[in-house]
């Protein structure tokens, strides 16, 4: 570092504590370490001794261009000779074309700066299945397939980086490892590659290339310690006997026995896998956002989300004065000059009808036919004739003048183009010319279809040729295109043109305002328009452009352009016709095969003048071989249609570089600048030969950004050189205004839009007047805002300036303009850093795509990129990686997405440049299937909402505190009914327990039915009466007794199937006085996921005994077992399939009702297993309350289609009929999969009122059913008997399932007021129960922005950032809750969010441990509120939420109270001091694509990580990753971390529905999840 040997304490004081604020920043990590270096060097700049003499500055002035002998290539070394030769069949993979000499000195500078920075980044995972790539073509060199329409133009940055580069990368110092990513084959293997660590190595001057570990390789963490190798393995410790599995922890576990398979770093950060080290190193590679220093935090609801970075003072402003309107020289009158164009024409085809008009080339670039003006002349009254006369009957004629016709010609066919355009001209019909569509899938096809429709246009005429080749249907009529009108093709071939009769004449008038012919074109959202041009413009145009460049009559022109619009119709097909010029056609295809041909045809035909566009000039120089023959002497003008873009200059020098010495004169090159609305804007006239050479300027890229000139002079790695594009074209008046806000002029420092004012330019955008208004009518104005005239100019889209002797210079175009942070960037600028970042192995012909989208209140750029077939990964991770440095080095802009795609899927403009508008479209559709991806959010997103530090609680100054609660407001409390006195009719509540409660139903009314068993057809497999249940319960206490040696208060493992055995097992245990433990049986097909969870419950609760099923006993002792398991040490197994007819010597009689009655085993969603301890008093007050609530009675029906092995679950099933002698039809879950409607049909059929089921259950039948409601309406399905349908949860209702379910089977009856949600928690089994008697349950709507502050701030439905909460049912009879501040424990307001605490005669009596930690079961069951009520005893349900007083009425006629429940505390993510909801994102991420079937999000050191669930094909894996990144910044404001897709099914749920994300957190972090794709978002 610059500051070794510096005595930190002799420094200033105040220095000193600007260093002590610096560190304190970048351990709260609110700086990255890039930042902090940068910081640190700038303070202790003064105070370091000066080792380097400053750079003498040189100022550059705008300088002339090019000086004869232009050098060659700047590379060291000779070239070597093959290259030339090789380069014309390479398909352009040394990307030459993009020259730039000094721009590629200028990256290459750029990049060494920061190999000194050893940054690390971790590449992704990937499975190699998801590495798709399209078969390339084979093509030969040209194929515009640059990057835009223009992109031709791009292409002139040098691809080479020189040797300093390539020294770089064989250094040990390089930051990504090349070698250790090896082409494995299997998934898992290539899922985990190796991500250790390097050795650095000291010795340079050895020069050999160290293998570096592709991450952690130098990651700059001064002061801690480098992270342990996570690749050796590390042994377990046992802490006791207990096998715990490695992904659920032990409620009651003391911290450091919990998770014993992780291993904490120095850091505490738990390391046990591959991912963990790339997630750490992530962290330590992290380049935060460039925040300001934070002044103030978060205080109040109402401050705006986005932080709005200050500006910054040293920004360069214009200083120059206001500009003047430039004026062109006077558009001279000529005598000869026609009327119109028509008559030029008609001129020229009576008087000179041999002189040939046009000459078209085969595919082998030999002359195909010569045009001659007389048949151009005869053929176009043919056509002329034809469609006015020949198209319909007389009385109703197909076209009127003044209709549109669309003119559709291959770019192979100018000849029949040019009849058609002068045939539509001579018949007063305005023709439009646009692309062969090729397919229905053309990229913007659509748009082409709005431009017809806008123009109103019902025919085509088109040529034969072209009509066989048209998609077609398979009765043969031509396809209809997607967004079309409905179109009439004509065919314009010579043999079916009529002759027109002797008396017909066209008319032929004086050109006039009325539109002669439509050009079409595409704004930057991909919209295509109509520029219509007048009549006189057209004529105008052509006498601008003959006097600008000295037409004469009998000259020779070679056209390479498309002749249907911009320069190429405008000189090749209107201006020529006008001054009687032969125009050569070199189409497209021929350029393609042999790219020279255009030189060879000046050559051949002597040719005066060339159009051409930069890719012309680059694929001419990269074929041309050393041909002695060719010869440009004949040339005067070689006009460049793109020379406007910045980067044309560097394809013109080297152009003039190769061809000087064959006759090509420096002055000849003429570039001009253009827009379809104000056709041409400027071009350089040709000189003299001994003229002053054309001017150049060399901008500050920094100055350009905001748009201000500054010629540069210090940093030449960030300048941009451009050269003139000559003067404004005669007649016409320009100026320079703001591109933004009113059409203020510039100052003459400024970069502004160029106005024109000229006749000779577009009138209108066809049929939209709108659009027409803000471009084609301005009205400048000064700086005092006042109008500078009555003059109306129009908008030409492209950016530039007034140089010294009124030249022009063009800086980009409008619609190339990104507009960051509020500095501007040119696309084309970015294109073409990105293509000086050597792209020889990584991109496919240098096709790459430049765009912004709007993500979270400002523009993010994107890159998109077609990769050669033959790139290997890292490579191309190498080169985005290069790519994000060298941008961020000259531009000074972050890149949000680098994408790579297989080569050849971007789509095509007509041309075969990369339709940018629809591949934007793609990115954001999620369709664009990238085979690499590589996001960074952190460098680029710098206006995240500020983070949250808590106040300290304390009296606020605006109000009077009570504790934390402000006086006079309502403490939120709810209050369930009155559990009432017992009633003595009804004898079953005499009886304290459940035990004898049965044994009194089995006496007093033995027959009636309690329990129906379904399976999955529906049929009743089993059914218990109350003398069935009791006896069969005898039969298990007697085998307990004599087989199991059990003692009283013994704990005894039921594990059943869903079923009647489990509740007969369940009362055999409480006759013997056993405390019966109710678990899931393991699942056949996956022991080795679930016997573990068996195992750890039996083991955690100190069974004494197993019963169960003979199936289970063999599954729990097979080897498949023993893999999981030690088989050998289970307890007693008990198999209760076939016990003898025994009675039990006595029935066993708790002394005392707080006796326990049973333990509650469950996963929680934290991954945390917890056993809660149920008495027998909690038991009875429970099954009395929930009585009392859902009003059962002996004569009523349920049906419950729950799992049965915990909380709410297992008291319906098993509990609640004993208590209220109701009959329950139970449907195991797991037969719906076999049978979907099982459950519907099962309601229907017993005509039940009362249902109760879990979100999985409702889920199943949403997505199953919801297509099928008409089949089951058809099966006599109907619903109007259901009364109350309870979904039983421990979590936040889920309103889209619970609404969609309703409106699905609303038509088979089911009415939406019966859908309700329950809540219980660990603590409370059951406290709240939309019962028969309280009102309909409401729906909220609250501020998401408040609620990750805490707070809860109610808004109306449809409000932004609003979230809809549904109240959680009524709270239970006896229950109370209240809301507390967690923190604090203080009671809270009404409409304040905090804890849920409950007291209720149900509440559990505290966690069954076998560590005994009495801390957590005081916190958790018995505590009290700080202040207020503190006698009460509250239970702590660790959820968040909130009461609130409704209007409307409960059952005693007081406002009821509503619970809301938000969340789970423990799951809350805490990031950058807000808390979040996982529901909330993962609602969000769900959204974001069609293919997303299911995700979830957990956090790791500070990130978050997104894992989503593909239901779609693994091509569409990467197209995910921005779009879960943008859904999350857009609606959360934060920034993803780490996005894992996998594949369906690997999401763990529990039984209720719920995720199981640190289940699924843990297996991440082990490196079990086998990921389809690991993104990590730098």
């Amino acid at each position: 570092m610059a500051d070794r040997g510096l005595d930190l304490l002799a420094l200033p004081k105040e220095v000193r504590e600007q260093l002590a604020e610096l560190e304190l920043e970048l351990s709260e990590g609110d700086i990255t370490q890039k930042g902090y270096e940068k910081k640190r060097v700038k303070l202790l700049g003064p105070y370091v001794p000066q080792t380097q003499s400053k750079r003498c500055q040189v100022d550059i002035q705008l300088t002339p261009g090019v000086s004869k002998d232009l050098a060659p290539s700047p590379n060291t070394g000779p070239t070597p000779a093959p290259r030339q030769h090789r380069a014309h069949r390479s398909g352009g993979a040394r990307d030459d074309r993009y020259r730039s000499d000094i721009h590629t000195e200028a990256v290459q500078a750029a990049l060494a700066r920061h190999r000194e920075e050893k940054m690390a980044l971790p590449m992704p995972t990937k499975r190699r299945s998801a590495f798709v790539q399209s078969p390339a073509e084979n093509c030969t060199p040209p194929d515009t397939s640059s990057a835009s329409e223009d992109e031709g133009s791009l292409r002139r940055r040098q691809a080479a980086i020189s040797a300093m580069l390539a020294q770089n990368l064989q250094s040990s110092e390089y930051w990504i490892n090349r070698s250790v990513q090896s082409s494995s084959t299997s998934s898992s293997a290539s899922s985990t590659l190796s991500h250790g660590e390097s050795k650095t190595q000291n010795n340079h001057s050895q020069g050999q290339t160290s293998i570096l570990a592709d991450v952690l390789a130098h990651t700059r963490i001064e002061s801690s310690s480098v992270p342990p190798d996570v690749t050796a393995s590390v042994p377990q410790e046992r802490i006791s006997r207990v096998d715990i599995p490695p992904n659920i922890a032990v409620r009651g576990m003391s911290r450091g026995q919990s998770r014993s398979s992780m291993m904490d770093t120095a850091g505490g950060v738990p390391v046990h896998s591959h991912v963990s080290t790339k997630i750490q190193q992530l962290l330590n590679t992290l380049k935060r956002p460039k925040r300001p220093p934070l002044s103030e935090f978060f205080l109040d609801d109402s401050e705006e989300i986005v932080e709005v970075p200050q500006p910054d003072p040293n920004t360069p402003r214009p200083e120059g004065r206001q500009i003047i309107p430039v004026k062109g020289e006077p558009l001279g009158v000529v005598s000869n000059w026609p009327p119109a164009l028509q008559a030029a024409l008609a001129r020229w085809g009576a008087t000179q009808a041999k002189s040939p008009a046009l000459t078209t080339l085969d595919i082998t670039g030999k002359p195909l036919y010569t045009l001659t003006y007389g048949k151009l002349w005869s053929r176009s009254l043919k056509l002329a004739y034809t469609l006015l006369n020949k198209l319909g009957t007389k009385n109703e004629p197909v076209l009127k003048p003044g209709d549109r016709v669309a003119l559709v010609y291959p770019n192979s066919d100018p000849g029949m183009f040019w009849v058609a355009f002068y045939g539509c001209l001579l018949a007063e019909v305005i023709p439009v010319p646009i692309e062969v569509p090729l397919s229905r899938k053309d990229a913007g096809s659509q748009q082409i279809g709005f431009l017809l429709g806008s123009c109103g246009v019902g025919l085509a005429l088109t040529n034969e040729v072209c009509l066989k080749g048209l998609p077609k249907t398979p009765n043969g009529e031509i396809m209809q295109f997607k967004g079309w009108p409905r179109l009439k093709w004509v065919v314009t071939d010579t043999k079916y043109l009529t002759k027109p009769s002797k008396d017909w004449q066209p008319h032929i008038p004086t050109a006039n305002t009325d539109t002669a012919y439509i050009e079409y074109k595409a704004s930057k959202e991909g919209t295509v328009m109509g520029v219509a041009v007048s009549k006189i413009s057209m004529l105008t145009h052509c006498q601008a452009l003959t006097q600008a460049c000295n037409y004469c009559e009998g000259e020779t022109l070679v056209n390479v352009l498309d002749f249907k619009k911009d320069t190429g119709l405008w000189h090749g097909v209107l201006t020529s016709v006008m001054n009687r010029i032969h125009t050569i056609s070199v189409p497209y295809a021929v350029m393609k095969s042999c790219p020279l041909s255009w030189v060879q045809r000046v050559h051949v035909h002597k040719a005066r003048m060339a159009l051409v566009k930069c890719r012309d000039l680059h694929w001419a120089m990269m074929a041309h071989k050393d041909q002695k023959d060719t010869n440009l002497s004949s040339l005067r003008m070689l006009i460049v249609a793109d020379g406007a873009n910045p980067w044309s200059v560097s394809s013109c020098d080297a152009f003039l570089n190769v061809f000087q010495s064959h006759g090509l004169k420096p002055e000849m090159i003429c570039p001009c600048a253009s827009s379809p609305e104000a056709m041409t804007v400027a071009i350089r006239r040709p000189g003299a030969h001994s003229a002053p050479l054309p001017a150049r300027a060399i901008l500050s890229m920094a100055g350009l950004s905001h748009s201000v000139i500054r010629v540069n002079t210090e940093d030449k790695n960030s300048a941009l050189t451009v050269q003139d594009v000559g003067h404004v074209m005669p007649g016409a008046l320009m100026c320079i205004i703001k591109p933004d806000g009113p059409p203020m002029l510039c100052k003459t420092d400024e970069i502004g839009e160029i106005v024109l004012n000229s006749r000779a330019g577009g009138t209108m955008y066809y049929g939209l007047p709108g659009v027409t208004k803000n471009t084609f009518e301005v009205i400048p104005v000064n700086s005092g805002g006042t109008p500078i005239g009555e003059v109306l100019f129009t908008r030409t889209g492209l950016l530039g300036f007034v140089g010294p002797g009124s030249l022009v210079f063009v800086v980009g175009k409008i619609d190339g303009v990104l507009s960051v942070s509020g500095r501007r960037h040119n696309a084309d600028d970015l294109v073409a850093t990105a293509l000086a970042v050597e792209p020889v192995k990584t991109i496919y012909r240098g096709r790459i795509a430049v765009f912004s989208i709007t993500v979270f209140y400002d523009e993010r750029i994107v890159i998109v990129a077609e990769q050669r077939p033959d790139a290997s990964e890292e490579d191309s991770f190498q080169w985005m990686s290069r790519v994000l440095q060298a941008i961020d080095s000259i531009h000074q802009v972050g890149l949000y997405c680098l994408a790579l795609v297989p080569a050849n899927s971007l789509p095509k403009t007509p041309l075969g440049g990369i339709h940018v508008s629809e591949t934007k479209q793609h990115f954001l559709e999620g369709s664009l299937h990238p085979c690499n991806i590589l996001m960074c959010p952190h460098t680029c997103v710098t206006n995240l909402p500020k983070p949250r530090q808590k106040q300290p609680v304390g009296v606020g100054p605006a109000s009077v505190m009570v504790g934390n609660l402000v006086a006079g407001k309502r403490i939120a409390q709810a209050t369930g009914r009155d559990l009432g006195l017992l009633d003595d009719q009804e004898q079953s509540r005499k009886h304290q327990f459940l035990s004898e409660a049965l044994q009194w139903r089995a006496q007093s009314e033995p027959d009636h039915v309690l329990y129906m068993l379904l399976n999955a057809k529906g049929v009743a497999v089993s059914t218990a009466t109350c003398s069935q249940l009791h006896k069969r319960a005898e039969k298990i206490t007697a085998a307990l007794l004599e087989r199991g040696g059990i003692n009283t208060g013994d704990n005894v493992v039921l594990l059943y199937p869903p079923g009647i055995d489990l509740i007969a097992s369940f009362y055999g245990c409480l006759y013997a006085g056993c405390i019966p433990v109710t678990v899931r049986p393991p699942h056949p097909q996956n022991l080795a996921a679930t016997l573990p969870t068996v195992r750890m419950i039996i083991d955690v609760s100190k069974a004494a005994c197993i019963l169960t099923t003979q199936t289970l006993m063999k599954i729990l002792r097979s080897k498949e077992a023993a893999a999981s398991v030690n088989v050998k040490t289970w307890p007693n197994i008990i198999d209760t399939d076939d016990l003898p007819r025994k009675r039990p010597p006595h029935i066993y009689k708790p002394p005392t009702a707080e006796m326990l009655a049973y333990l509650d085993f469950s996963v929680s969603t934290t991954g945390m297993l917890t056993g809660v301890k149920i008495s027998h008093s909690a038991v009875s007050a429970l099954c009395r309350s929930i009585k009392l609530q859902c009003e059962l009675y002996s004569s009523r029906q349920i049906a419950i289609c729950l799992d049965p092995y915990c909380g709410l679950g297992f008291v319906l099933w098993c509990l609640s009929s004993v208590y209220s002698g109701h009959q329950s039809i139970l449907i195991p879950p797991m037969e719906l999969e076999t049978s979907l409607p099982l459950w519907l049909s099962t309601l229907s059929q017993y005509k039940i009122r009362d249902t109760f089921c879990s979100y999985s259950v409702m889920e199943l039948c949403t997505k199953g059913l919801g297509t099928q409601t008409e089949a089951l309406k058809a099966r006599g399905v109907n619903l109007l008997c259901v009364r109350s349908c309870v979904v039983i949860a421990e979590e936040r209702p889920r309103l889209a399932l619970t609404q969609s379910f309703s409106k699905l089977f609303k038509d088979l009856g089911l009415s939406p007021r019966a859908v309700s949600t329950a809540f219980s928690a660990r603590v409370n089994l059951a406290i709240c129960l939309q019962g028969t008697a309280g009102p309909d349950p409401s729906t909220v709507y609250v501020d998401m922005k408040s609620l990750r502050h805490d707070r809860v701030r109610l808004v109306e439905r449809g409000a932004p950032q609003s979230l809809p909460l549904m109240e959680s049912g009524t709270i239970l009879p006896g229950v109370r809750v209240i809301i507390v501040n967690p923190e604090t424990r203080g009671p809270l307001g009404d409409s304040h969010l905090g804890e849920i605490w409950v007291n209720g005669p149900h509440n559990a009596s505290g966690y069954f441990t076998i560590y005994g930690e009495e801390s957590l079961q005081a916190d958790h069951f018995n505590t009290r509120l700080s202040f207020g009520e503190t006698e009460t005893l509250w239970a702590r349900t660790g959820y968040l939420g909130f009461v609130k007083r409704m209007e409307l009425l409960d059952a005693r006629g007081d406002r009821h109270d509503a619970l809301f429940v938000v969340g789970s505390l423990d799951e809350t993510l805490e990031l950058r001091g807000l808390r979040y909801h996982p529901i909330d994102i993962e609602t969000s991420v769900s959204r974001a694509h069609r293919s997303i079937s299911e995700s979830a999000v957990f956090t790791w050191t500070n990130l978050l990580v997104v894992v989503v669930e593909l239901s779609g094909s693994e091509q569409e894996a990467l197209d995910l990753v921005p779009l879960v990144t943008n859904v999350v910044l857009k609606e959360h404001h934060f920034i993803v971390g780490v996005v894992v897709i996998v594949d369906p099914g690997i999401i763990p749920i529990n039984s209720r529905g719920e995720k199981q994300r640190m289940h699924l957190r843990d297996s991440f972090l082990a490196d079990q999840l086998d990921p389809i794709y690991v993104a990590y978002n730098m």
